[in-house]
Parts: structure tokens; sequence; C-alpha cells
């Protein structure tokens, strides 16, 4: 497969504009978006015309944003099971990021972190979860986005931690406005690797996150079986974007970071 992006969490944080082009010709097509990595303000104060300028910037490097990611980095007070206040905001600030991922170009939005129920009864945060969707998905649909809940390791969340309770989640709702991902290292704490994992999925998936534990330079860890993966992918026709998840360890050496984890990603998902 030809469609390998990166996250734009391996960048330093600010304007990119004169290192998108470097990150174009280390060979990727694609850019995942942490809003914010580029934007001090990513809700009230982020003006169309920047969103605007973004967009003419990633795609001046021939580049295309694929969606966005770390959705609540800077707003850690948002989420699910946070009380009705933050609730009603988190539905507000996910309407306003859908619609900068569509006006980027791009189609998934990838909710991670923020949904931890803790002492809340399973069905109670389900309900919860459904009241949740049953506003997000047709404001999804209307942009022509796409949530997806990332499968995350019990370390990361208690709640809709596995690939199969994502897919269930998926098939229940049945919404062109959900959407359904896969997340490299989190196969590996959910102990989902198996060949099964990515049948299930066949059809269905609709985005693909390359990492390793502590989002380290790919394939560093030796934890991860990209190659497995790739073979697995490849096997259910998948033809979706595998975005490399990987963050600035050191502002001086990104760009070898960067590098070295596009080529083992071309090494392992490539064609």
């Amino acid at each position: 497969m030809d469609s390998i992006a990166i996250s734009n969490i391996a960048l330093p944080p600010g304007d990119h504009a004169e290192l998108l082009p470097e990150i174009a010709a280390m060979g990727v097509t694609g850019l995942e978006v942490a809003p914010s990595r580029v934007w001090s303000d990513t809700w009230g104060g982020l003006t169309a015309a920047a969103v605007e300028t973004y967009r003419s910037q990633v795609e001046a490097a021939g580049l295309q944003v694929i969606g966005l990611h770390s959705l609540f980095f800077d707003h850690p007070g948002l989420g699910l099971f946070k009380g009705e206040e933050a609730f009603e905001a988190t539905i507000a600030f996910l309407s306003h990021l859908s619609a900068v991922c569509r006006d980027l170009g791009g189609r998934t939005l990838i909710y991670g972190g923020g949904r931890r129920r803790g002492e809340m009864a399973p069905t109670e945060a389900a309900a919860e979860c459904d009241r949740f969707l049953a506003r997000m998905l047709p404001v999804m649909a209307a942009h022509g986005t796409k949530l997806c809940f990332e499968p995350l390791g019990p370390k990361d969340t208690d709640f809709l931690n596995t690939a199969a309770e994502c897919l269930d989640l998926a098939r229940t709702w049945n919404h062109p406005g959900l959407g359904l991902q896969l997340d490299a290292k989190a196969l590996v704490e959910n102990g989902e690797t198996a060949n099964d994992t990515f049948r299930a999925v066949a059809g269905s998936l609709d985005h693909f996150h390359a990492n390793e534990p502590g989002l380290a330079v790919i394939g560093s860890s030796g934890t991860v079986p990209h190659g497995d993966f790739a073979a697995a992918l490849g096997a259910i026709g998948y033809a979706g974007w595998v975005s490399v998840e990987q963050r600035m360890f050191a502002q001086p050496d990104w760009r070898h970071d960067a590098a070295a984890s596009i080529a083992a990603a071309r090494r392992f998902y490539g064609s």
C-alpha cells in the first residue's frame, strides 16, 4: 500500500510551512493533524483563514490532510464521563473540530484519550456514549467526516479498549458518521494481534495507526509485529491510510526520528 502518512506530532509545534516539504521528501503523502501542534488556540481563536492557510501549506508540499487526532490534548477537561457541563462542551468542541477537519480536506477524527469511566457502571457509561453519538454522528455525517474511537490499552482507558468492542459499536450504530480504527500498539497491549482481528474488520476499517509504546520510532521497541500487521492488512484488501504516530523526542533531532519512522513504515507497510 502506498498511502503512508505521518502525524504532525513528529514536528516541532507552531509554524510548519518550511518543514512540510521536508516531511514529504521523506516518503509520505499524507499528514494527520493534531490541532494543538499547529495552533495555540484550537477553539474560539481558530479562524477559517488560519485553517485554510495550513491546508494550503500542506498541499503546496505535495501532501494531503487525512484527518485529526490528539483531539483533547489542549482541553483535558473535555471528554466523556466528566459531567453534564463537560459533555455539552465536548459536543460543541468536536462539532467545531469536525468542521476544521472537513475544511482541511480530512475525513477521520480519532477519539483517543478523554474517556475514563472510573467508578461509573459500564451500563451507565454505555448509555452516556450512546447519548453522545446520537448528538455527534449527524454532525459528522453532514460534514463528510467520521468519528473513530481509538482502541487503547488498559493503562490508557477503561472504556472501549479493544478493537472488538469498537467494531461492535460501529456495527450497532451502522452510521456514516462513525468509523473504525485500529492501533498497532493497542493490538499488542490488548492481545488482539491474530489475523482474526483483521478479518473481522474487513471492509469496515477506515484508519490504521502504525506506532510503538511511548509513540517511539517505528520498529524501535521490537514488541510490535508491524510486518505481520501489514500482511494482515493486505490480506483483507485494506487500501486506506497507514499513519505513523511518532512523537517528537528532541527538537534538534526531529528529522532523524521522523525519517527513521517513515523509512520503517514504508519498509513494513509500503507496496
